[in-house]
């Protein structure tokens, strides 16, 4: 018959506490976004496929679960990525050039300072006809409540 000894019982408390450690850094939130100023010169414009991307902020505020706000510019004739859906709202407000903006089947321009609404789960997209760039702010967000 074998005996637990000493040893055993250290590995054993040893592996329940790195699983306990695990499961509270796992537990652990991103830190709620307070008031700030995103500077537009201090965010890098990410080269895209379609253009590029200024990711400004994401994640956690006092009521939201997720904020998203990130700056697109599209190039002529091209999309950002296929018409989708998602599990979240958005606001696109235009600041130059025109875009073509598919809702409830069917293709809609619109120029800037426009404001674009997408409701939670709607069949969206959103395209540049040209002939120049297209730039416009989005901003997206989860709530407490989805």
């Amino acid at each position: 018959m074998n005996m637990i000894t000493r040893r055993d019982i250290a590995v054993a408390a040893a592996a329940i506490l790195l699983t306990l450690s695990v499961i509270g850094r796992a537990e652990q939130k991103q830190p709620v976004q307070g008031s700030a100023v995103f500077d537009w010169n201090s965010i890098p414009a990410k080269p895209t496929e379609s253009g590029s991307v200024r990711l400004f902020f994401r994640g956690p505020t006092a009521t939201l679960d997720s904020l998203d706000i990130h700056v697109t510019t599209v190039d002529p004739g091209k999309a950002p990525h296929p018409p989708h859906r998602h599990l979240n709202e958005e606001l696109v407000i235009i600041k130059e050039g025109t875009l073509e903006f598919l809702e409830n089947g069917e293709w809609k321009r619109a120029g800037p300072g426009s404001v674009l609404f997408i409701a939670l789960n709607d069949f969206h997209g959103i395209r540049n006809p040209g002939p120049g760039t297209v730039t416009y702010h989005v901003i997206g967000w989860i709530s407490h409540q989805s």
